[in-house]
Formats: structure tokens, C-alpha cells, sequence
């Protein structure tokens, strides 16, 4: 595991509840993550998540994860956990205004103390926002805690590759991305058998360098008057972010990051 001296919780929420998360907005949409609505579905459809199940999603943003689950897998509930007031707000905004109020709640809390009841959900959710928790122990155990025996932990995140990140390459992206700590494979796998759970996939999913290559498309070509908009006109911060983001991706041709896809199941 890689970490980061110095980022924490507070770093995110300044993130999320400032212009940077507007940018991640406006480049991945509502669902922000690698893959968007492609990525949920292959999870999905890996975890058998479908019509009458009741979820979790840890970290969820702005519930953009959770909406799809309703609308696409007929998921008959969803409580989503995020520590950021003002995303939790928005989340709520946006469920009420497509008619989806009473089939899904947010909730503002730590995911890790989410404060939800044992053993609640049929599956937990989460995808690209793991990275974003400093003590993963913490939060694989309160994942394990809530779902049922033979429910389901579902997620995908960001990851060390197979490649291996050295600790100047770790240091410029976790600092850029505000990540505390970021995993490996094996280092999730590792975690989720110890919270009591089997492991049935864990993999590469490969989209997170044609993915970067199209965000840095869209800010260089369509969206770039939209993101300069946000950050106040500024040209030479908008420089430094896309020359961090094409460092971003540099990193992911070489296999150094990874989107990982993960599911288990919690031992009955």
C-alpha cells in the first residue's frame, strides 16, 4: 500500500465541495467514474445485482450510482454514505427531482462509522471512491458488517498496477488526486478475506487509460470554456491540470494505476 502524509478526509471534502469537484463533474458526468454507465453496468452484471435487492453504496457522491441501480437493475432500495455536505444535498436534489425520493436515501456520515444497522443490505456498492478513505481495514470491515451472510460487496476503485508505483510517481499523483493511501490488487484481496469474505473477482479493468485520454480530449476541445469557467478563467492552472492529468496517464499505459473491479461475498 502506498501512502500519503498529510491528506485526509478534510482535503476530500474541500475537493468535492469546491471547483475541483465541479471539474470532475463536468468531465465524467453525474456517475464520476472511469467508464460511466458502461463500468456500473459490468459490475452490476458481475455481482448479480438485480430487481428486489437492497444496497448500500459507500461513498456515494452525488447518487448518481445509486440512480442507475433503480432505473437499469430495478434495485428496490439504496442508502447512500458520503462525508461531503454539499454532495449529499445535490444528491438528494437530483433523486427528488427524477421522482426517485422514497427508494433512495443519502446519508451525510464517515463511511466508516456509518451508523447503519448490522447486516441491512443484500450487497454493499462503491465504485472509483475507495481511494478516497484512508483506513481501507476500516472500511472493508464496516462493508463486511453491513451486508447479510451470502451478500455481496461490489466495488471498483483505484489501484496500484501490476507494475508497481515508485514512491516520487505515488507521491506527484496521490497529492494531485488528494488520495491518503491507494491499494494493489492483492492488497484489497487480502483485505476483504479478512473481513470475512470470499473473493470471486478481482481484475483490471482496462479503461482507465482510454478514459483519461478522453477527458483530456474533452477539456483541450469541447468542454474547455465550460472548465475554464469554473476555475475563473484561469490559463495557467487549467495548464498544470491537464499536464498532472496526462501525468495521470502516462502512469496507467505503463501499468503503474489501474481501475479495479472487485467482488465478493460475505461467508454465511
Amino acid at each position: 500500500m502506498k501512502t500519503a502524509e498529510g491528506i485526509g478526509l478534510k482535503d476530500v471534502q474541500a475537493v468535492y465541495a469546491g471547483p475541483e469537484g465541479d471539474l470532475w463533474k463536468l468531465i465524467m458526468g453525474e456517475q464520476i467514474h472511469i467508464g460511466g454507465f458502461q463500468s456500473s453496468m459490468d459490475l452490476a452484471a458481475r455481482a448479480g445485482i438485480g430487481e428486489g435487492l437492497r444496497g448500500i453504496d459507500l461513498c456515494c457522491c452525488l447518487g448518481g450510482g445509486m440512480r442507475f441501480l433503480v432505473r437499469f437493475r430495478n434495485v428496490a432500495a439504496m442508502t447512500g454514505v458520503d462525508a461531503t455536505e454539499r454532495v449529499v444535498e445535490e444528491g438528494r436534489r437530483l433523486c427528488a427531482q427524477e421522482g426517485l425520493a422514497e427508494r433512495i436515501a443519502l446519508r451525510l456520515a464517515d463511511v466508516c462509522r456509518s451508523g447503519l444497522p448490522d447486516e441491512g443490505a443484500d450487497f454493499v456498492w462503491g465504485e472509483d471512491a475507495w481511494c478516497y478513505v484512508e483506513d481501507k481495514a476500516l472500511l472493508i470491515r464496516e462493508a463486511a458488517r453491513l451486508v447479510r451472510p451470502g451478500g455481496v460487496i461490489a466495488f471498483t476503485d483505484w489501484i496500484e498496477g501490476a507494475k508497481g508505483l515508485t514512491s516520487g510517481e505515488a507521491e506527484r499523483y496521490m497529492k494531485f488526486m488528494k488520495f491518503p493511501s491507494v491499494l494493489s490488487m492483492e492488497g484489497y484481496r487480502e483485505l476483504l478475506e479478512g473481513a470475512g469474505c470470499t473473493v470471486e473477482t478481482a481484475l483490471d479493468t482496462g479503461r482507465f487509460a482510454p478514459s483519461v485520454d478522453l477527458y483530456l480530449r474533452m477539456l483541450g476541445e469541447q468542454l474547455t470554456y465550460d472548465a475554464l469557467k469554473i476555475i475563473s478563467f484561469d490559463a495557467a492552472l487549467m495548464s498544470a491540470l491537464a499536464g498532472e492529468m496526462q501525468f495521470m496517464k502516462s502512469l496507467a499505459d505503463a501499468g503503474k494505476i489501474a481501475q479495479g473491479l472487485f467482488v465478493a461475498k460475505k461467508k454465511r
